[in-house]
């Protein structure tokens, strides 16, 4: 079994909630070694916990923000794409296209996570995977969040259009806005990476492009703060056609 080190309290708290990864071990620095939440998660699975220094913690987590604590676990549980099409009615799915930064790959899937969406989809190459600096930026989200990884997003695209999903990808120079688009049947938003935006092939086999509504004359948002204005219309609209 291949296993990894996730470091921060709500990762390591998350992963535990979720039950998706095997906890093999957990270490805490001398200086933080109270985490009350830890202890209804950790005592009933009689998982080995050890106390450690932060230097030590730094060092097997790679990186200072450990918060105190870090955990040696399976890898992350990837699924496949065909568990994310139909993990709810009307399928709702955020695919990725070049984010590259982990920082607003945790950010987007936390906001999925919160915003409701089934899955969350991204390529192979040119991409974030979900390593534990992204879980650590999700807050822990992505312990809970179904993703799948593909070798061709356009593919992958074609594949969910064949199955009734709708595709409108994230331009900021599309003339249709997010609130004109119409997101309570099956439907996957794209969002381009951090710079060029959603490739043009991929963007050429989307059904809509839409855009964001900009008051500024600015650049546009970056890429987590954008999709989380697009999922929370997407919700705010599922929301309002179920209250009816």
């Amino acid at each position: 079994m291949k296993t990894e080190i996730l470091y921060g309290l709500h990762p390591v708290c998350e992963a535990l909630r979720a039950g998706r990864r095997t906890c093999i071990e957990i270490f805490i620095a001398k200086d933080n070694a109270r985490f009350p939440e830890l202890i209804p998660l950790v005592h009933p699975r009689r998982i080995p916990v050890h106390t450690v220094t932060a230097g030590q913690l730094s060092a097997l987590s790679g990186s200072e923000a450990h918060q105190g604590i870090a955990a040696k676990v399976s890898e992350y549980p990837l699924v496949e794409m065909e568990a994310l099409s139909g993990a709810q009615s009307p399928c709702f799915l955020l695919l990725l296209d070049g984010i590259v930064d982990p920082q607003n790959m945790g950010a987007l899937i936390r906001t999925a996570l919160c915003a409701g969406a089934g899955g969350v989809v991204f390529p192979k190459d040119r991409s974030a995977s979900p390593i534990p600096s992204v879980s650590k930026a999700s807050a822990g989200a992505m312990e809970h969040m179904k993703m799948a990884r593909t070798t061709n997003l356009t593919a992958a695209i074609q594949n969910l259009k064949q199955n009734g999903v709708w595709i409108a990808g994230l331009d900021r120079t599309a003339n249709q806005s997010i609130y004109d688009m119409k997101w309570t049947g099956p439907s996957a938003v794209v969002i381009g990476g951090e710079e060029k935006g959603i490739r043009p092939l991929v963007r050429k086999h989307c059904d809509f492009l839409v855009s964001i509504p900009q008051e500024a004359d600015f650049n546009s948002l970056n890429a987590s703060a954008a999709g989380a204005v697009v999922m929370y219309e997407v919700l705010r609209q599922r929301k309002a056609a179920k209250a009816k």
